[in-house]
């Protein structure tokens, strides 16, 4: 018995890697209309596609059939880190970004749809590698359906065999892999074509739209302009505010929708957890700013509910900036970065739906000091929830906050000040973006050392992967027989 199958792991390889090679393809059209040079994405997508069929040449005799869950684990955090570097060669062979670390850094936060930038200038840069920049949140965000619609049915591998840490929350809504990945690449079409439809309706030109669209709709946040969101108009960031809104709900919700299946949706106790938070904190926020900034009440009304959702959701767009805020506000903002939308979205952190199963097993403690020998259960959506599922999503939060702490000490150790890197932690990790101090809203993360743009690349991976995946590559069981 192999501990695992290297033939199966460099198939899946090469056919992430032709993916990534027609993508760059798509980059070619603007720079046509822009009359831009070609040879980023054409060299890019050549070294790529050369790389991707040696890949299939040597793998050849894979077996498919035989992909275990260790197998699993090391093909997609590899994936996501070949796709990584694959993605840093369009900044590189055009020069816009010289050094590789901060190359990486971009294309990891890119596709990882964190939006936390080593850029300066954005608006200097060309129109054909502003939109690959935007293009790799379109990309990452809808990367687990284009596995399970074009990767996994011609390797012959479930879905469930690479991808099972948020099943114990999601519903089944198909039987079939390629029909649950095709209805969701509908949706992810669908809300993306709506949002560009009605941003060019306002003040910005298509070319703007569709970039911005793709950062929210991935909830992403890069944005085309060096002053983000705020060089927008107030319907402009109305509209985004309302897509990374959406875009934070869980995409089989969408599919419910379609389905009439209105039960289903009334009976999720993520979306109207979801919706209540957000709600809760937009109002709290604006309440502050009306209060202590003097805000206007519609000023206010924008301004707190758009960087809540934002930040709730993982985009990392600002229409201003938090970090000019009453103390308490900020606070909020900062504390917002462990929510996360919901499960089943683009977007990356805890998620609500475990934040809510920490909240019912705290209830359950409590009722259980008052009525010991009471028969009590916790419940989801009307469901009972399974022991062992609850145990993995508490041990994944107290996971996920431990590797927080140490991303916080590794950083701080790099010679950042505390609240910045607690902040780096916390916004990498959670694929956020935006943090505090240097880091804030309207500023980049150019000024760091090359060690915590290092640290923090690692960190996009690891919670973009949702943590487990590649902490299951450093445990002692997982290279035992």
């Amino acid at each position: 018995m192999k501990l695992i199958n290297p033939l199966v792991i460099i198939r899946i390889l090469s056919t992430i890697l032709i993916i990534e090679a027609v993508c760059f393809l798509f980059c070619v059209p603007v720079a046509l209309i822009y009359r831009e040079p070609l040879s980023p994405f054409t060299y890019s997508a050549l070294l790529t596609g050369i790389i991707s069929i040696l890949l299939t040449v040597i793998s050849l005799k894979a077996d498919t059939s035989k992909i275990s869950n260790r197998d699993g684990y090391l093909a997609v955090t590899l994936s996501w880190i070949i796709f990584c570097i694959a993605g840093s060669l369009p900044y590189l062979f055009s020069s816009q970004i010289s050094d590789f670390t901060d190359a990486l850094f971009e294309s990891t936060s890119g596709f990882t749809t964190t939006g936390a930038s080593v850029i300066n200038n954005v608006e200097g840069l060309p129109f054909s590698i502003l939109f690959w920049r935007s293009l790799t949140h379109w990309i990452g965000g809808i990367g687990i359906i284009l596995l399970v619609i074009l990767i996994l049915p011609s390797l012959k591998i479930s879905a469930q065999q690479l991808f099972s840490l948020e099943s114990s929350l999601t519903e089944k809504i198909h039987p079939q892999t390629k029909a649950i990945g095709t209805r969701i690449l509908i949706i992810y079409l669908g809300l993306t074509i709506a949002e560009i439809l009605l941003l060019s309706v306002g003040d910005m030109n298509l070319f703007d739209s569709i970039c911005h669209t793709f950062g929210t709709i991935a909830t992403g946040g890069f944005s085309t302009r060096n002053s983000g969101i705020s060089g927008y108009s107030d319907y402009s960031q109305y509209i985004i505010a309302l897509f990374m809104l959406l875009s934070g709900v869980s995409f089989i919700v969408y599919y419910y929708i379609l389905k009439r299946q209105f039960n289903k949706i009334r009976n999720n106790n993520e979306l109207w957890f979801y919706i209540g938070i957000t709600f809760c904190a937009g109002l709290l926020v604006s309440a502050i700013l009306i209060l202590k900034n003097g805000h206007s009440s519609e000023s206010a009304f924008r301004e707190g509910f758009f960087q809540v959702i934002s930040i709730i959701t993982t985009t990392g767009y600002a229409n201003s900036d938090y970090l000019f805020w009453p103390k308490a506000a900020t606070l909020i903002i900062f504390l917002l970065l462990f929510a996360g939308a919901c499960t089943g979205s683009s977007a990356g952190s805890i998620k609500m739906a475990r934040h809510l199963i920490v909240i019912k097993n705290i209830r359950y403690l409590y009722r259980k000091l008052i009525h010991p020998n009471a028969i009590m259960q916790i419940k989801m959506n009307g469901k009972p929830l399974p022991e062992k599922t609850n145990k993995s999503i508490l041990s994944f939060v107290v996971l996920y906050l431990f590797i927080f702490l140490i991303g916080s000490i590794l950083i701080v150790s790099t010679g950042i000040d505390p609240v910045t890197s607690a902040s780096a932690s916390a916004t990498a990790l959670g694929n956020v973006g935006p943090g505090l101090g240097p880091i804030g809203p309207l500023f980049t993360y150019a000024g760091l050392p090359v060690a915590t743009k290092i640290i923090i690349t690692v960190l996009m991976i690891v919670g973009r992967l949702e943590i487990i995946t590649v902490f299951a590559l450093f445990t002692r069981s997982f290279w035992r027989l």
